[in-house]
């Protein structure tokens, strides 16, 4: 007579199997180190960055956008250099997603200068005549708030300090507000004007648009 015809055994040897599954496959590996690839060139978002990205999640961008490169042909020669895993090393959570009602953005950063942002952001069919992309114009109303900056830095473990927090908010602020800034034009055209000085969430989600695939490109430069 074989095993299965004894259920009570059966059952019993079957759970054990089930539990030493589980515990070599879920909490062996708490204890372990991270098995997460890192690169030198992958640095984390700045505070205002790591603000732009809540801001993308809060509305919801991240439905119609995916942000990965598959090794497809195509896609290669559309969006850019497929993603690397060593680039998702700051993203909590990540982004991947499965729609492609609009494009991939993966690679956007530094693909067009911030004045084009602006007026995508803004109306994105006076960019695309057939796009199907809501206006964001009034995030350029809201001012952004950094209140809770360093402790979501500080959360996601990437290693500033309070005062390097404050001194990336502030000099992302004298960038867009300087009289020098070559998107200026763009961006005093759908800021308010007592806001003109300060920082707009509008802003933030520029600088993480900006951000994206930007370290990958130049880590495949140096190749």
């Amino acid at each position: 007579m074989g095993i299965t015809s004894k259920p009570v055994v059966f059952a019993v040897l079957a759970a054990v199997v089930i539990l030493i599954g589980t515990t070599v496959t879920v909490f062996i590996p708490l204890f372990m180190p991270s098995t997460q690839p890192v690169s030198s060139y992958i640095k984390p978002y700045t505070a205002v960055e790591q603000e732009g990205r809540d801001i993308y999640m809060r509305e919801g961008c991240n439905n119609c956008h995916t942000q990965t490169v598959r090794p497809l042909r195509t896609e290669v020669l559309r969006y850019g250099e497929y993603s690397k895993p060593e680039e998702f090393a700051y993203d909590r959570p990540f982004l991947w997603g499965s729609r492609r009602t609009g494009p991939d953005l993966n690679r956007v950063g530094g693909k067009y200068p911030d004045s084009w942002h602006y007026k995508h952001l803004d109306s994105p069919q006076s960019m695309f005549e057939k796009s199907n992309m809501p206006p964001y114009g009034w995030l350029a109303k809201n001012r952004l708030d950094t209140s809770y900056s360093f402790k979501k830095t500080s959360t996601l473990g990437y290693g500033y300090s309070e005062s390097d927090v404050r001194q990336q908010i502030d000099q992302y602020r004298l960038t867009v507000t300087d009289k020098s800034y070559p998107s200026k034009e763009s961006r005093d055209k759908i800021t308010p004007p007592e806001l003109g000085k300060q920082l707009t969430e509008m802003d933030a989600l520029i600088a993480y648009l900006q951000k994206l695939g930007r370290d990958v490109k130049k880590m495949e430069a140096t190749k």
